[in-house]
C-alpha cells in the first residue's frame, strides 16, 4: 500500500506524525502538508502565487499552500504514482456537522476523492489532545477495514474520535452530519495603531444533535464515522425548481 497523508494543522502537528509512524507498518507513506496551520481553509486552491515544496529531516514535504493544494500537488505533480489511499489528520479538534464546510482536514481528504482515491479524514475532539495513542488505534482499525472491505471511491469518510476514548473496546457509529445554530457575532477589536479589526466569532451551539448525528456519537463517547458525498445537488428539489421556473416572465 502507498498512502498519501496530509492535514490542515501543518507538517509539525503531533497528530500527523503519530499517524504517519503507524502507517509505516502497512506500506509506504508520503507526507505532504501545509507549512503552517491552515485550519478553516476549506477547499481553496492557491491560484495567484507559486507553490514551494520543502522537505524536513523526516522526509515530510511541506508546502506554502492550503491542504487542498498539498493533496492536489502531491497527486498531480510530486508523486510518481497515484496513492492507494488519501488520509488527512489526525486533526487537533473536532470536525462535526457544519464544520465540514470549512474544514481543511476534510478538504484534504475530499481532494483525494476528487482525484479518484479512497479518502478518510480523522479528527480527535478536544482543542489540545494530550496524546494520540487511542486515536491512532481507531484510525488504523478503520484503515485496515477499508483495505479488507473497500468502500466506493465516490465516498469519503469523516471520522471524529472522542477526546477521552479508551484504547480498547471502542464503539463505532455510522452517523449523519448534525448542524449548529448560526455563528456568534464577529468580535470587534483594535490593532496596535488603533484601527478597527474583527475576529470571526465562535461557532454556534449544537442545533440538530440528536440520536444518529455525529454530535450525538461524540457526546456519548463513541467514534463517529460519517460518509460524505461531494455531489451537493438537492435532488428532491429539482422538480420544485422546475415548476418555479415556469413563473419566470420571459
Amino acid at each position: 500500500m502507498h498512502f498519501l497523508l496530509s492535514n490542515d494543522d501543518g507538517y509539525q502537528s503531533p497528530g500527523l506524525a503519530a499517524l504517519a509512524e503507524a502507517l509505516t507498518s502497512l506500506g509506504k507513506v508520503t507526507v505532504v502538508a501545509p507549512d503552517r496551520d491552515r485550519s478553516g481553509a476549506s477547499n481553496s486552491l492557491t491560484l495567484d502565487a507559486p507553490l514551494h515544496v520543502n522537505q524536513d529531516a523526516r522526509g515530510f514535504h511541506y508546502v506554502n499552500g492550503t491542504p487542498t493544494d498539498c493533496v492536489h500537488l502531491a497527486i498531480t505533480g510530486l508523486m510518481d504514482e497515484e496513492p492507494d489511499m488519501v488520509l488527512s489528520g489526525i486533526n487537533s479538534g473536532a470536525n462535526l456537522g457544519d464544520d465540514v464546510l470549512y474544514s481543511g482536514t476534510v478538504a484534504a481528504a475530499m481532494e483525494g476523492r476528487f482525484l479518484g482515491c479512497p479518502a478518510i479524514a480523522f479528527s480527535q475532539c478536544g482543542e489540545q489532545p494530550a496524546d494520540y495513542d487511542a486515536s491512532v488505534e481507531v484510525a488504523m482499525n478503520i484503515i485496515n477495514t477499508v483495505i479488507k472491505q473497500p468502500l466506493s471511491k465516490e465516498m469519503l469518510l469523516n471520522v471524529n474520535i472522542p477526546e477521552s476514548l479508551p484504547v480498547v473496546n471502542s464503539d463505532y457509529l455510522a452517523t449523519r452530519l448534525g448542524n449548529r445554530h448560526k455563528s456568534e457575532p464577529a468580535v470587534e477589536a483594535s490593532d496596535p495603531r488603533g484601527r478597527k479589526v474583527y475576529w470571526v466569532g465562535p461557532v454556534g451551539a449544537e442545533q440538530d444533535a440528536g440520536e444518529g448525528t455525529d454530535f450525538y456519537a461524540i457526546r456519548n463517547g463513541k467514534v463517529s464515522i460519517t460518509p460524505l458525498q461531494v455531489d451537493l445537488t438537492g435532488y428532491q428539489l429539482v422538480d420544485r425548481v422546475s415548476d418555479w421556473l415556469k413563473d419566470i416572465e420571459a
